[in-house]
């Protein structure tokens, strides 16, 4: 058990190292940016008169910030969200695609390319395409769970169910797409990375996360209940199934409006809350900010990684595949405790 001083050491820590990496990720890239560039761009931007170095001006405000913006947040949303999946469905193989949001944003986002549809149009469909996979799990679960007596396994099934329809339906956009033109971009969006982030993602984001992981943050103590089982929790006074719809529509918010802006970036909702469990504890209280932060760190890092250290930038999601795939793998051989079980 972690003691109070200790997590408050491992926050500090944590959020400093985020600021650093932050400050350095903002002069990391193709074009180098020196501290007096940042600067004279920043004073433009706050004072609105017209930049001296209009490239320097152009690569940080209309790119490399949004983008270093945009991976904090998308690391963030997507760990808390694994870590609420994880701690309602008591599983810990629970990612935030569990019930289909990823494939059905995936879906409304390779329609988006095949229509050709702008910037706002197309992550409006993409964010409500997974919510409406969403949707439609949880309308099966409703259908189906009356003959499995609420086994939480089913609405899980429901939602591997759902994915595999949305799968399909992105199989048949790519299908009908140009195959010199249109299917290159959707299977490179598929793929995850931050190479379409442009400034007017930054709010979209910032509202669908703070959207989802504010209730979260007030309801954390209750997540711990639930934890605990259904019929200890209904003991204790909860009412279960309100509660895991609330969860389940806020892990969902944030998981949407991620896919929506970045694509599929897997392994970062699965293995992130692992690694917080083991640093922070099971108390959700802790496990929600540490898995927060650490999400937001690894993604950043990970996106520098992808577009500087490369002479082609390449997407985040292969790169997430090839770190996590084998820390799960440490995590699965280590069994239950460091798989986060206390």
């Amino acid at each position: 058990m972690k003691t109070t001083r200790q997590v408050r050491v491992l926050f500090v820590a944590l959020s400093a190292a985020l600021i650093l990496l932050a400050a350095a990720s903002v002069f990391w890239g193709r074009y180098g940016i020196s501290p007096e560039e940042l600067l004279a761009v920043l004073k433009s931007w706050f004072t609105g008169t017209a930049p001296a170095n209009k490239s320097a001006y152009a690569v940080l405000i209309a790119v490399r910030i949004p983008r270093i913006v945009c991976a904090i947040l998308i690391g963030a949303a997507l760990s808390a969200a694994g870590a609420a999946y994880q701690g309602i469905f008591r599983n810990p193989m629970v990612s935030p695609d569990i019930l289909g949001a990823s494939a059905g944003a995936g879906f409304g986002a390779a329609l988006g390319f095949l229509l050709g549809l702008n910037s706002t149009a197309f992550w409006a469909l993409s964010f409500f395409s997974g919510l409406a996979a969403v949707g439609i799990a949880c309308a099966m679960n409703g259908m189906v769970s009356r003959h499995w007596q609420g086994d939480k396994m089913v609405f899980m099934l429901c939602g591997v169910v759902t994915g595999s329809l949305f799968q399909a339906l992105i199989g048949l956009v790519k299908y009908a797409a140009d195959p010199f033109d249109t299917m290159p971009s959707i299977s490179f969006w598929l793929m995850g990375g931050l190479t379409y982030i442009t400034a007017a993602d930054v709010p979209r984001l910032a509202l669908v996360t703070l959207g989802g992981m504010i209730p979260l943050i007030l309801l954390r103590w209750r997540i711990n209940v639930l934890s605990l089982g259904g019929d200890e929790a209904r003991s204790l006074g909860l009412r279960t199934g309100f509660m895991k719809a609330a969860v389940v529509l806020c892990a969902t918010l944030m998981t949407a409006g991620c896919v929506a802006v970045s694509g599929m970036v897997g392994w970062v909702g699965l293995v992130i809350p692992h690694i917080a469990r083991m640093l922070a504890g099971a108390d959700f209280r802790r496990l929600l900010p540490c898995s927060a932060l650490l999400g937001a760190l690894f993604l950043l890092a990970v996106d520098n990684v992808a577009r500087g250290a490369f002479a082609q930038e390449l997407p985040i999601g292969i790169l997430t595949a090839l770190i996590g795939a084998p820390v799960f793998i440490k995590l699965l051989a280590g069994g239950q405790r460091e798989l986060g079980s206390e």
